[in-house]
């Protein structure tokens, strides 16, 4: 995922318009079975001959897939940049349904701006990293670089956590693919362009060598995202170009090459009315021996969503992604797996707070203050920072939105509230709206409020401003947001309140949310409690409910 680059940022955006089937001489014709991986046990499949799943598999914003199948389970991972805690572990039993399992960066501990203390890290954070499991020690491996300075690995022995730092990395592994041999040596390929091999430690602390081990053809621009594989004895690294192209190198003579290059697909249409080139992200075999790729859709405003697609082999050993008329599906058969141990937990749904301990679903806008906030009994938000400017408003807790259209609705406590506190919900990016309660002067009214925006250095550029409130009464108040988040300009959001949780009232003008990529996460709901007078209100959520018509 390259950020650094204008050039880079202008063939992207050109790219997420371009159409058309996969490339003349891309792989049209299919020749001899899918290879197996060495360690892929047999197994039983259950599968129902008309079964089918529809793409996107997961219709919120998950972004620089790293998939992998422990025993018989699948789990990913996923960019969050500035949201804490970071790089999400999704699971799965059967690559269709999803859940977020955990987080494998507890806290984005990698400075202050990372805290809204004083600097702000809009843009940064948890960039495409890898995921990986190894069998030797039965843990997980999360790897990433972080600001262009150093590699953080981190570990654990269940998806769920605890995840603890194993090491730091003085080389910085952009968009890196961790790959665990099976001598049980550990690899690492990265880079933009030049793309370099390194050699872990046995203990995978450390570096004990690096090399480049093949540069792009300028024909071809840009290669990044990484992915690793040692498959049937060959190694391949899985390369995206952004945003309409996915490459293969192939080495039959070891992880540090040479390596051979084949294109997998290039300006493919995308199974999302209006989004992009499906890209940049994994392979993965089932426990029969099936391959599928899952990439990400650019669909923005929402973010980028994960669709999949099997995938066989030629006889001489290169992967081709099976198209329905010329595109990515929008269906394909269901994956043959054994039955699933229970059903996954839904994306969507209610949320009491009903715990000390958050949801997965839920990431913090930066780190939150951990004094200022707890759960049970509902979700208990005390101001944590006195700004009229909620891009600087710590304690902001986001969730997705789920797409193509959903609604998020919360019943708030607002009794604590003190004057000039600000407490609502968001929708959430760098053009952002919101509904929500204001206290003045002893009074609460109920106001939808619009124009926070930001530059393209992520500056505060508007703090917003009342576009239409109502007075209020008693100490409880529902909100609602709506948003639709299908690919394209001028979708909107709209706002609504109730005092009985029954009937709602529209309140305000439709809010257009902003489509441009270079944000790179999708719109979010947000909840929110900022004071800009002094600290001590508080507000309670009692009820969160994210929807779908």
């Amino acid at each position: 995922m390259d950020m650094s680059c204008p050039h880079q940022h202008l063939d992207r955006r050109r790219a997420l318009t371009a159409g058309g089937g996969l490339v003349t001489g891309a792989f049209l014709a299919l020749a001899g079975p899918a290879p197996t991986a060495a360690s892929a046990p047999a197994r039983s499949p259950v599968h129902t001959a008309d079964a089918q799943y529809i793409n996107p598999v997961i219709w919120q914003d998950f972004a620089d897939i790293d998939v992998i199948r422990v025993g018989d389970a699948f789990y990913a991972s996923a960019s969050t940049m500035h949201y804490s805690p970071g790089a999400p572990v999704l699971r799965s039993y059967d690559l269709v349904n999803w859940e977020i399992a955990g987080h494998s960066v507890p806290v984005l501990d990698f400075g202050g701006k990372y805290d809204l203390n004083g600097a702000r890290g809009y843009v940064r954070g948890i960039w495409a990293s890898s995921l990986a499991y190894r069998p030797s020690n039965r843990t997980f491996y999360w790897l990433g670089q972080i600001d262009f300075a150093r590699t953080y690995v981190y570990t654990a022995t269940a998806a769920e956590g605890p995840w603890s730092r194993l090491t730091t990395i003085s080389t910085p592994y952009y968009d890196a693919g961790l790959l665990v041999d099976s001598d049980d040596t550990l690899y690492v390929a990265y880079g933009n362009t030049t793309i370099s091999v390194a050699q872990l430690s046995p203990d995978g602390r450390n570096q004990v060598r690096t090399q480049q081990v093949f540069t792009t053809p300028s024909s071809v621009g840009t290669l990044e995202g990484a992915r690793f594989y040692k498959i049937n004895g060959q190694y391949y690294i899985f390369l995206t170009r952004p945003a309409n192209g996915q490459y293969i190198l192939k080495s039959s003579s070891g992880p540090f090459g040479p390596y051979t290059m084949r294109q997998v697909l290039l300006d493919l249409r995308g199974p999302i009315p209006g989004g992009g080139v499906p890209h940049q992200g994994g392979l993965v075999q089932t426990q029969n021996g099936a391959w599928y790729y899952m990439a990400f859709v650019d669909a923005y405003p929402g973010g980028r969503m994960p669709a999949l697609a099997p995938v066989t082999w030629t006889s001489d050993g290169w992967p081709v992604v099976q198209l329905v008329d010329g595109a990515w599906g929008t269906s394909y058969p269901s994956p043959a797996v054994p039955p699933p141990p229970r059903p996954v937990t839904p994306m969507t749904g209610v949320d009491t707070f009903d715990g000390p301990a958050l949801k997965p679903r839920w990431e913090w806008n930066h780190n939150p203050d951990n004094t200022k906030w707890s759960a049970g009994n509902g979700l208990t938000l005390r101001t944590a920072t006195v700004t009229n400017d909620l891009y600087w408003a710590r304690n902001t807790l986001t969730h997705r939105i789920q797409g193509p259209t959903s609604t998020a609705t919360v019943q708030l406590d607002h009794s604590a509230m003190r004057d000039g506190d600000r407490a609502g919900l968001a929708l959430l990016r760098d053009s952002s709206a919101w509904i929500g309660v204001k206290r003045d002067g002893g009074v609460s009214r109920v106001v939808m409020v619009n124009g926070l925006t930001m530059d393209g250095n992520w500056n505060t550029t508007g703090t917003g401003g009342e576009a239409a409130s109502a007075a209020l009464s008693g100490s409880r108040v529902w909100l609602r947001a709506t948003a639709d988040i299908r690919p394209g300009t001028g979708r909107l959001g709209t706002f609504s309140y109730s005092t009985d949780g029954t009937t709602f009232t529209r309140l305000g003008p439709a809010f257009s949310l902003g489509n441009d990529w270079r944000f790179f996460m999708g719109y979010r709901f947000a909840l929110f409690n900022h004071a800009t007078r002094a600290l001590g209100g508080a507000v309670r959520v009692t009820r969160f409910e994210l929807s779908t018509p």
